[in-house]
Parts: C-alpha cells; structure tokens; sequence
C-alpha cells in the first residue's frame, strides 16, 4: 500500500497532509527543496514516474490557461493521472458544503488542486482533506506562480537572495505572494501602487517583522530603480471588469503604472521583466517591453510546469 492510500485510510491520523497554501506556511528550507524537485524536474532527473497509480483532482472555479495546462500536463509526465473538475460540474456549485467535498475527494484522489476567487473556500477544504490541498491561485495569493517566477529569476540571474525586486502596478494576489516570497527567499521587495491599491498593510507588517526589506511607493521610478527584476500583472483580473462603486476606475489609477522602455531603463541594465500573464500589450506593459529582450516571460510560463511538479513531488512525498 503507498503511503498516500495508508494517509487517507487513517482519516485524520498521525501524519497531516502537505498542503501547498501559502509562502508564509514554510520555512526557507522546504520551499528550497520544492524548488530543487522543480529542478531535477526539468532537466529530466526525475524518471521514475512517481506518481503513477495517483490521481490529482484539479477544481477550477476561475478560467485558467497556465495553471490548468501546467498542472495536467506535469502530472501525466510524472505517470499520474490528473482529473479536471469544473465548478459548475460539481455539486459544490448547487450547495453542497465545502467541508463535505473534502472528505468525499479525500476518499477517492491523491491530492486536490483548487483554483477559486475566495480563499475561505481553500482553506476550509484544506481543514478537512486528509490528502494534500494546493492553492492554484485565490483572491489574496499565487503561490504557485512565485515558485515559478523565483526559478525563472534564478536560471537567468543567480540567486535572488540580496537582489532587489521592483513590483509596478496593482497591489493584487500575485504582489501579496511577492511579499511573503521577499520574506522567504531573501530579497528586497519595492512595490509602486496608487495609494489606492496597495496590498493589504498587515501582510507588509508581518513580512517585515519576518526580517524582509518591504519598501511601498506610488512613484514606479523610485521602484525600478536599480532593481534586476521589474514585474507587473494585469489592471483588471478576472471577474473584477465592472465597478459600480463610483471610484475613478482602474485603468485612471493604474495609466502612470506602465511598464515601458523608459521605465525600464531606470532598472539595472541587465534587468528582466516578469509577467504571470495573461498580458495586455499598451496597458500594464507596453509590447517593447513584453516582445523585447530583456522579457523572460515565457521561461516564466514554462517554469509554472517545472515548478508545480516540485511542488506535487514534495506533497505527495514522491521527491
């Protein structure tokens, strides 16, 4: 019997499931290791196929490119199976409680995968799986994104300890995960926002008090200054397109964010530019940027497969 069926026969037993929730969960030392499984991952080491006889259930309750292709196709290639669940497919969708979900899909897959807009949602069905729970991206974080964009900076640059990071734009999911990977990996964070978009100020206090260099901005010049690593993300996320609120909309707020040559050339002159993509060319960055040579935005895309088997393999205790 492996030992992921002997975990889920002993519903709630001696050894709690390795969820992937959030950076701030781990120490330096285990997200090191899930990136050094990414590693072997894509150079082709891990050849065992160690997954095989797991199934991986994948919820999608947001539309998804990357995660979804990323996580199905990494699974098949460490020889599991990966088994696509959409939200208006499952009874969740018509009430059924999370907690319920978790204990039935506990009983059947390896390990669960959720992509959802509320984090409640995740965190309730990490509270009762006894199989590993993954964030594959919520309202508040990106999890798995930043082990992406950590190996990406690395390949390209070295070690991203001691190095400085500029964020231009939104205060989103995908920046609040840059925060908690500046505290876990070492690097110096400058976020440039509007006032009006900064990431949530306890998360800032708690990655400071974590020793992390989280400096705040609404001038992305001051940001991109120096910085060997300059990163945006779209204006409007998904579902968030209408805003009836009466507030000067986004794309007023965000206009002086773009990321453009000239932006650029305020970074250190062997820079990259990072996008977790989807991209929109003329709004958060302009095409001479995202198309030019300093873009590594598609090794960053690529890097979503490679890291998210790290993450799998670690999870799952195949690594």
């Amino acid at each position: 019997m492996s030992s992921v069926v002997a975990l889920k026969a002993g519903s709630g037993g001696d050894t709690p499931p390795r969820h992937f929730l959030e950076l701030m969960d781990f120490e330096q030392t285990t997200l090191r290791r899930m990136l050094d499984l990414a590693a072997q991952a894509k150079r082709g080491a891990v050849t065992n196929r160690p997954l095989a006889g797991r199934t991986v259930a994948l919820i999608f309750e947001k539309p998804s490119t990357r995660t979804r292709v990323s996580f199905e196709v990494g699974i098949t290639q460490l020889g599991g199976h990966a088994l696509v669940l959409s939200s208006k497919d499952m009874q969740s969708s018509r009430g059924e409680s999370m907690s319920d979900t978790a204990k039935v899909l506990s009983r059947y897959v390896d390990a669960i995968m959720m992509r959802t807009h509320d984090v409640n949602r995740i965190r309730e069905l990490a509270t009762y799986a006894t199989v590993p729970v993954i964030n594959g991206l919520t309202d508040i974080s990106h999890p798995c994104q930043l082990m992406a964009d950590v190996l990406t900076f690395e390949e390209h640059r070295g070690p991203i300890a001691g190095q400085v990071v500029a964020w231009v734009g939104d205060g989103n999911n995908v920046a609040q995960s840059f925060i908690q990977a500046a505290a876990r990996f070492g690097f110096t964070l400058r976020l440039a926002t509007p006032e009006a978009l900064r990431p949530p100020q306890a998360l800032v206090d708690w990655a400071r008090a974590q020793g992390a260099t989280i400096e705040l901005t609404s001038d992305p010049v001051e940001a991109v200054r120096g910085a060997r690593c300059v990163v945006t993300d779209a204006w409007v996320s998904m579902n968030d397109e209408t805003d009836d609120s009466g507030a000067p909309s986004r794309h007023n707020l965000l206009a002086p964010y773009q990321v453009t040559e000239a932006l650029m050339r305020h970074a250190a002159p062997d820079a990259i530019f990072q996008h977790c993509l989807p991209a929109h060319r003329g709004e958060e960055v302009a095409a001479e940027v995202i198309d030019g040579p300093q873009s590594v935005v598609f090794d960053e895309a690529e890097n979503r497969l490679h890291a998210q088997k790290g993450v799998l393999l670690w999870a799952l205790g195949a690594g």
